[in-house]
């Protein structure tokens, strides 16, 4: 029965090693579907195709740094205020369709500043324009054919055909009425909500725009962009409101952070400007892969020479590992830069690590007059705590950096965690049932394979 197991594992491990390969690099078995489609006059499809998402120092693109002024804030909004204002930053950079922006806010000294990472091919001076302008709030409500330009634009939906309309029209009522939001809880339900405060001209005109509109939605636009369409449930009177719904606590709180963001102006300097040449990036990434693969053919000739056979079974396991891992790699997905890169590599190690741990346990089992199935069974067991423990206490510090670290770090951090987990699954599944495959064969007598 245990043999059996074995078998099945076996061939579990073949069809992953199939699949996790072709997905990763699937350039070249799609040639082969090309060839045997050209012989036969068949139509085999083409294996799944998809690209790895790559960074700024990889593919090109700009890497601009912003400072805000913050003047007109109090120092206690600092935080909640860059982040709104990143919120309205991203959404911008969205609209570009960058794949994988990498914005994030800084403080060092007294300076705020926002650091924006667009890889990629695209119109730098465009981008500079946009992300330069502040954050635009205003309310609308609905235009008297609401319901003719919804259906027109399930219409276009389904179709195709035709444009889009929006179909709320702009009111007098912009972020400049906006004293300031912030997250509160229902009295009764305690459910989370967004309270407003408007100055006493925007409680006026929200008095009207209240009166006017009850029972229907009262949109709330950054940048053009719609945020929230809470529905008037009655005149509202005072300057103060609020919005409620199903919302979690995270939820409401975003959504007051990017309402003071168009409420509460954050103009931002251009200070760096930087661009990355495609072609800067694609030798980096060349030169990335050449040093990858060339330590990856020197740990498994390292392997080969002082472990045999065992080192070529570990050889066929890892090259499964970085499968796996590419593959994850592209599913979950991760924008690999040259961090990332180093963070694979390193994994790499502390995955051959562990079959090294194991099979020189395995070797003194053996050294001692133990059988083979006995030596096999005794090195995993003597080695899993010093797997487990030195795999932690990394997978620790990775999470730490990823935690604390900026995105360059978070980068190197993310590709290292992945594959200490896969590394286990390496070792610990892959290998062990690559060699439990020889218990029993006449190649498990030959004591110079495995000593």
């Amino acid at each position: 029965m245990s043999k059996r197991k074995n078998y099945i594992s076996i061939i579990f491990i073949l069809v992953l090693a199939f699949f996790v390969g072709a997905f990763s690099f699937p350039k070249y078995l799609n040639q082969g579907v090309d060839f045997v489609n050209e012989k036969i006059s068949w139509n085999f499809p083409h294996f799944w195709d998809v690209p790895f998402e790559l960074g700024l120092d990889l593919q090109g693109g700009t890497h601009l740094i912003y400072e805000a002024d913050l003047s007109n804030i109090e120092s206690d909004d600092y935080d909640s205020s860059m982040q709104g204002l990143r919120d309205v930053i991203e959404r911008r950079v969205n609209y570009f369709g960058v794949r994988e922006p990498a914005i994030q806010t800084q403080q060092k000294g007294d300076s705020y500043r926002l650091i924006v990472e667009l890889a990629g091919a695209m119109d730098a001076g465009e981008a500079i324009n946009e992300i330069g302008k502040t954050p635009f709030l205003e309310f609308k409500e609905q235009k008297e054919n609401y319901e003719e330009i919804i259906i027109n634009n399930q219409n276009v939906f389904e179709t195709g055909e035709g444009n889009l309309e929006d179909p709320f029209q702009s009111t007098s009522l912009t972020g400049q009425h906006l004293e300031k939001a912030e997250i509160g809880f229902g009295n009764t339900t305690y459910e989370p909500l967004v309270l407003l405060q408007f100055n006493s001209e925007g409680g006026d005109i929200f008095e009207d725009l209240t009166s006017e509109n009850i029972g229907k939605p009262l949109a709330i636009y950054i940048d053009g962009i719609p945020i929230s369409s809470p529905v008037v449930e009655g005149k509202i009177s005072g300057g103060s409101a609020r919005i409620t719904g199903s919302f979690t606590a995270q939820e409401a709180k975003d959504l007051a952070r990017n309402l003071n963001a168009g409420a509460l102006p954050v103009p931002i300097n251009l200070i760096s400007q930087q661009t990355i040449g495609p072609v800067l990036g694609e030798i980096s990434l060349q030169k990335s892969l050449k040093a990858g693969i060339i330590g990856l053919l020197a740990v498994v000739l390292f392997l080969i020479f002082f472990y045999r056979l065992p080192g070529l079974l570990s050889a066929f396991a890892l090259m499964i590992y970085v499968a796996i891992v590419l593959s994850l790699f592209k599913i979950i997905p991760v924008t690999l830069t040259l961090a990332g890169i180093g963070g694979l590599i390193l994994s790499i190690g502390i995955a051959i690590d562990a079959n090294i741990l194991i099979f020189s346990r395995m070797r003194e089992e053996i050294n001692q007059g133990k059988s083979f199935s006995t030596s096999l069974d005794e090195g995993f067991k003597r080695a899993w705590p010093s797997i487990r423990d030195g795999n932690l206490t990394t997978l620790l510090v990775a999470l730490i950096l990823f935690w604390f670290g900026t995105s360059f770090i978070k980068g190197f951090a993310l590709t290292l965690s992945v594959g200490i987990l896969i590394s286990l699954f390496s070792a610990i599944f892959v290998t062990k049932n690559l060699l439990k495959f020889f218990e029993g064969t006449k190649l498990e007598k030959i004591k110079w394979l495995w000593k």
